[in-house]
């Protein structure tokens, strides 16, 4: 996913630095708002997925709180390694859809010129 962020923001800024009639801008402008609308789809399912890990793993690690056993700590142990994974994935992806909408004004104010 955020390999293909990267793809997208190179194309994007490679047709910003050319010289592009109003048409073309258009449809780059049209183009890229259609990514930014499914990045953001993606953005919220990544978000719901990594709230559900972090309750689990809250959840896991209060069952091994009360039972403690090797099973519930390698549980927890396991779920928070995820949640890391999750919180820093969600990160760059959100990162990465604040420089698009950066993008997206930049067409926005060549369109207006």
């Amino acid at each position: 996913m955020i390999a293909y962020m990267k793809k997208h923001e190179r194309y994007t800024n490679e047709m910003l630095k050319k010289k592009l009639t109003d048409k073309e801008l258009q449809e780059l402008g049209a183009c890229h708002q259609r990514q930014i609308e499914w990045m953001q789809h993606e953005r919220m399912v990544h978000l719901l997925v990594m709230l559900f890990v972090c309750l689990f793993m809250l959840l896991s690690l209060g069952f091994a709180i009360i039972n403690t056993s090797i099973a519930a700590i390698a549980l927890c142990v396991l779920l928070l390694i995820l949640s890391f994974a999750y919180i820093i994935h969600y990160y760059r992806l959100e990162n990465g859809v604040q420089r698009w909408y950066l993008l997206a004004e930049k067409i926005k104010k060549r369109r207006e010129k």
